[in-house]
């Protein structure tokens, strides 16, 4: 029995019209459609909704001709597993028919499809993902997801050994809804399925390990779900160097106190416990991005070094070498490692207020001084911006001339 609990009050993405449209064309003709998991889960608790998705008893042929007869462009992006997306004014909608799972491979499945809204629920992993509404917000709610996310629970459907064993993904999706939407202890059920199965962990894409893991830092509360997920064996299975909890707890604290936001890749800097080569092999298992390498790499050997001694000139000239969000980051993460904040706040604010003045030559002034077009251009041109630098970035373009008046003049 289908049990209605509330509404969702009007959201901007609901009454966009690019949602009406989508939803209105599903729903002509007795159709129905419902929007369904994260975008109802995230509105029922105030969080910013992303990603629209929609469930349908429409067949997925009968979905593309409604949508391509309203002129909504649509792609066919997992027919088989009754899934399309509809782009309507440049936003997506993804469309899924109603289903159960005849038989699961991780996250694939032979799919039967079904107009039961109970039946389509059942084959979601937690409570509150399987909530459908209307476009006027009506919330169905067949598993008590709505009272879970009230009290901050995150409880499978059915039993927690059988889901995890249809998609070993869940074991971290479960700590990172944890992180985001837990309160209170974990249920214990769920904490003892994902320990007894985190040996499956390995099975899993490097790509959807580390897309749950950088999500999961995004949480305030990272550094006890990650402390969490160690003491029940979780991390190991994926990524045994993250251990360092304290130092990820106190840099969570810093950043709060500090007003900076939760630098993903500060996050796991924070939390582990390697060596340059260790972040090089870190993010070549986690398929790290080429920016996120260096992201990681800029706050694990810097170019020049940052201490929590800093005097108001050199800090500037770390913000020159680095920028000031490296600099702001290694501030923090030196302070986390220490566990104090002498001289923190002093040299942070020195870090966040400098703007590194615009070098006031170029290369044509360089060529201006009969230097010829070539790599020496750029060395002279690096030589005098190390003088001005060095000056504390004082001298103006004069003076800058003048410097490299005299050091032409003794290369030609």
């Amino acid at each position: 029995m289908t049990v209605l609990l509330g509404k969702i009050s009007k959201q901007a993405w609901m009454v966009a019209p690019e949602t009406h449209k989508v939803m209105e064309s599903l729903m002509r003709n007795g159709g129905d459609a419902r929007f369904v998991g994260g975008c109802v889960r995230d509105a029922l608790v105030n969080r910013k909704v992303i990603d629209i998705d929609i469930a349908t008893p429409l067949k997925p042929e009968e979905v593309i001709a409604r949508l391509q007869t309203d002129k909504i462009a649509v792609v066919p992006t997992g027919l088989k597993h009754g899934t399309v997306t509809a782009v309507c004014d440049g936003r997506p909608f993804e469309i899924t028919t109603l289903r159960r799972d005849a038989a699961t491979y991780g996250r694939h499945a032979d799919v039967i499809f079904t107009d039961d809204w109970r039946v389509d629920a059942a084959r979601r992993d937690f409570t509150f993902n399987a909530l459908y509404a209307t476009l006027d917000g009506d919330v169905h709610d067949f598993f008590g997801g709505i009272e879970d996310l009230r009290i901050g629970r995150v409880a499978f459907i059915g039993d927690a050994e059988e889901r995890i064993r249809e998609d070993v993904l869940r074991i971290l999706r479960f700590f990172r809804f944890y992180a985001h939407l837990g309160r209170g202890d974990a249920d214990a059920a769920a904490l003892a399925a994902c320990e007894k199965l985190s040996d499956l962990i390995p099975r899993l894409s490097a790509e959807r390990i580390r897309t749950e893991v950088l999500k999961l830092m995004e949480s305030p509360r990272a550094a006890d779900v990650w402390q969490l997920m160690m003491e029940h064996r979780i991390v190991t299975r994926f990524l045994p160097e993250a251990t360092n909890t304290q130092r990820l707890s106190r840099l969570i604290a810093l950043e709060e106190k500090y007003q900076s936001h939760g630098f993903i890749m500060r996050r796991l800097a924070a939390v582990l416990d390697v060596t340059v080569q260790g972040i090089i092999d870190i993010s070549d298992d986690l398929r790290l991005s080429r920016e996120q390498t260096q992201q990681l790499l800029a706050l694990f050997e810097p170019s020049f070094e940052v201490t929590l001694r800093m005097d108001e000139k050199a800090t500037r000239h770390a913000v020159y070498k680095l920028g000031n969000d490296v600099v702001r980051s290694l501030l923090l993460l030196r302070a986390a490692e220490s566990g104090a904040e002498e001289n923190l706040r002093e040299i942070y604010g020195w870090a966040t207020a400098f703007r590194v003045p615009r070098f006031p030559l170029v290369g044509n002034d360089v060529l201006a001084m009969g230097i010829a077009p070539g790599p020496e251009v750029g060395r002279v041109l690096a030589d005098v911006e190390d003088w001005w630098a060095a000056q504390d970035f004082a001298p103006g373009r004069t003076k800058c001339l003048e410097r490299l008046k005299a050091l032409c003049l003794r290369k030609v």
